[in-house]
């Protein structure tokens, strides 16, 4: 299939891919006019998945090193900067306010160790955060590890992994671009440089240091994870595996994801298995480290909930969800690892437990109430349940952390931010109960001139829904503004309100922004998230069109105007928004998406989140999974939005493949309707971007450029 005559071209499959003057015309708004898109070879593939036939043209495209499928990418890359070509002026405007909304001094919460304390800093004109620490919190400030120094492009990041309790010994790790994986080094703090010691690239889920012993978790590449334990001055190759493979009769697979750490007091090493993802059950075994030998006790084994150690000195409480979705507090013990005889210390309430913390022998209860922060404080007795002693006061509507810190010491942090609210961190006096500020981002953008408010809207069953909007006070709901909406809902994830460059621009505009909080998160506890899981998964699609459909009737936009983005699972939001209600929306960013649920299990880590989706495998599954997959779902005849698919080669998590192969067919489905029914298909695709955090700020600048320079522009009518 070809299209007049080519600019640049590739031979692909036997199909010729091509860009530039193009005969057949697509428009954008304002003005942007795109030839057709490259022509993609057809190479039809045929399976039964779960008892049913699923023919696939663009499997070929799945093999992301093949030449022809880089002859792909390169040719979409051509044809989406020919897209932002015509809106530079635009976007340029965006580049220098987002620079400046995202070039301030940045600083992560401090982590105490021995009197010393360790943060991440990036200063305003740096590319990634690097390791600091003091002696002591008011001490001098002194770099540990320099970021700045591990790459040319300023795309690899650093992040802490472990201290020593001795505050000694750094463990770090350092990523490259948006990739899961990184190496991991250790740095003598008072020497200040790295030992001999490196841990090779690969995907890790906890540290532990012990005397001369890191223990760590990882995942491996037959895709278990299992417990390894490297002695200081050798090489990782010695290291010896501890645990793993299979632990009380029980085989541990792919889906039973390990981690570990080290108590504050050095007294045990903390194994944990949780199996899935998100996991729905979770064993926490135990090593007395002052005894000899391995020996690893379980103190909770085989209870299909959730469970986590919170530890006091050697006392031991776990929060969980057995026998209450909402979450409560237990005094734990050994010897009864079904967990059946212990004492509650905070019974399960009317709103989500959404975080636990023990500081300064104090313990802190974090609740969304209404999906709004609230902290309690309470005393830890000896005895019975705990006592309330206290809160935590947070200034608005937003996202308040509890308070972190050492068991044994008065200082703690919390954090709180907010849509209009760029992030705080406190320092909490805890033997006082008083906070002062610690460190407030000088992003510079004028809170006061916005505001954010929470409505609840019903869904399609008559489900009670909430969702914060925020935008400039005294802005006009006369159905003129143009409105951004994101989405989630899965995975028992709250999506709570929290500052955003992206979001501040797209007010500072005069737009509305709008967060919905869908079922399958934990915004309501367990019982919200099991209401988005596997056969229920089209309530979560239902939600957000009612939220849409809320917005349009209440005349904060129109379909015209309203803009969405999602990524990750917010990706298959963003997929069946396509697929299932095209009409409402006016243009759709799809960021690291899944899209084809009838292969997802089959590639990187997909076989994890088969607990929250199932799989086609299984028939059973497969009716409702296919139902409303995206991949399977688009249809001829459909006007659909304006649409741009953003992924890269460094998500290791979701697979590129799916925006590769969507965006293929949705151009194909686009290009056989009238003329002047196309809009804009993209694909953005960029090889170092990944699903996790660690791009340099001017990559994270140019992306977030580009990504509201579409939305934006394809609101505005022609």
């Amino acid at each position: 299939m070809r299209f007049g005559s080519a600019l640049i071209g590739a031979v692909l499959g036997g199909c010729v891919l091509q860009i530039g003057a193009q005969t057949a015309e697509i428009h954008g708004d304002n003005g942007v006019v795109l030839g057709a898109p490259p022509a993609v070879a057809v190479q039809p593939v045929t399976d039964r998945v779960g008892g049913y036939e699923i023919t696939d043209d663009y499997r070929w495209l799945e093999d992301q090193n093949a030449p022809d499928t880089r002859a792909y990418i390169a040719a979409e890359t051509v044809y989406t900067d020919s897209y932002f070509a015509q809106i530079k002026p635009l976007r340029e405007r965006l580049v220098a306010r987002l620079t400046e909304l995202q070039r301030v001094d940045s600083v992560s919460v401090p982590s105490e160790e021995h009197g010393r304390f360790f943060y991440t800093k990036r200063l305003a004109a740096e590319n990634q955060a690097s390791i600091y620490f003091r002696e002591g919190l008011d001490g001098a400030e002194i770099k540990l590890v320099d970021a700045g120094t591990l790459s040319a492009d300023g795309n690899a990041s650093v992040g802490i992994a472990d201290i020593s309790s001795d505050g000694k010994l750094l463990v770090y790790g350092v990523r490259h671009g948006g990739a899961d994986e990184e190496s991991i080094r250790v740095l003598d703090v008072d020497a200040r440089k790295d030992l001999s010691d490196e841990l090779p690239l690969a995907r890790y889920s906890g540290f532990g240091l012990s005397g001369n012993t890191l223990y760590y978790a990882k995942i491996l590449a037959s895709g278990g994870s299992a417990v390894f334990a490297h002695a200081l001055g050798t090489t990782a190759d010695k290291d010896v595996q501890v645990f793993g493979g299979s632990y009380r009769g029980e085989t541990l697979g792919p889906l039973d994801l390990i981690g570990c750490h080290v108590s504050e007091n050095g007294h045990w090493l903390v194994v944990t298995i949780g199996h899935g993802v998100p996991s729905t059950r979770e064993d926490i075994l135990l090593e007395d480290l002052r005894k000899p030998g391995p020996t690893l006790e379980p103190l909770v084994f085989g209870v299909d909930s959730r469970f986590q150690l919170h530890l006091d000195g050697d006392r031991m409480f776990v929060s969980t969800d057995y026998g209450g979705p909402n979450g409560k507090v237990l005094r734990a013990s050994f010897g009864d690892p079904s967990t059946k005889s212990w004492p509650v210390v905070i019974a399960e309430g009317k709103s989500p437990i959404d975080a636990v913390s023990i500081a300064g022998g104090k313990l802190f209860v974090g609740r969304l109430v209404d999906v709004k922060s609230e902290t309690t404080i309470y005393s830890l007795p000896e005895a019975g349940p705990a006592k309330q002693i206290g809160t935590i006061a947070y200034p608005t509507i937003g996202t308040g952390s509890v308070v972190r810190g050492r068991a044994d010491s008065k200082i703690g942090f919390y954090t709180f931010s907010s849509f209009t609210v760029p992030p705080t961190i406190y320092r909490y006096d805890i033997a006082m109960g008083k906070t002062t500020v610690w460190d407030r981002s000088k992003v510079p953008f004028d809170a006061d001139k916005y505001e954010v408010k929470q409505v609840f809207y019903t869904s399609k069953d008559g489900t009670r829904v909430p969702m914060f909007i925020a935008g400039r006070k005294g802005l006009a709901r006369d159905g003129k503004a143009r409105l951004l909406m994101t989405g989630y809902g899965g995975f028992l994830i709250s999506e709570t309100p929290s500052f955003s460059a992206k979001y501040a621009w797209w007010m500072e505009q005069g737009g509305f922004f709008a967060l919905p909080n869908l079922r399958g998160g934990g915004e309501y506890g367990e019982t919200w998230h099991k209401a988005g899981m596997f056969e229920h998964k089209q309530n979560v699609f239902d939600d957000w069109f009612a939220a849409a459909e809320y917005l349009i009737a209440n005349k904060y936009t129109t379909s015209k105007r309203l803009a969405i983005t999602g990524r990750s699972n917010g990706g298959l939001l963003m997929g069946t928004s396509i697929t299932q209600r095209p009409e409402l929306f006016g243009v759709i960013l799809c960021g690291y998406p899944l899209l084809d649920m009838s292969r997802y299990q089959n590639f990187l880590v997909g076989r994890w989140w088969t607990t929250e989706y199932g799989s086609a495998e299984k028939p059973e599954q497969a009716a409702y999974i296919l139902k409303y997959s995206p991949y399977q779902n688009v249809r001829p005849g459909v006007k659909y939005p304006a649409i741009m698919f953003f992924t890269g080669d460094s998500d290791t998590r979701v697979a590129p493949l799916h925006a590769r192969k969507m965006a293929a067919l949705m151009q194909a489905t686009v290009m056989a309707e009238p003329e002047d029914e196309r809009r804009p298909i993209l694909l953005h695709y960029d090889v170092k971007a990944g699903h996790s955090a660690g791009v340099s700020v001017d990559q994270l600048v140019s992306d977030m450029a580009d990504e509201l320079s579409f939305l934006w522009n394809e609101t505005g009518g022609k």
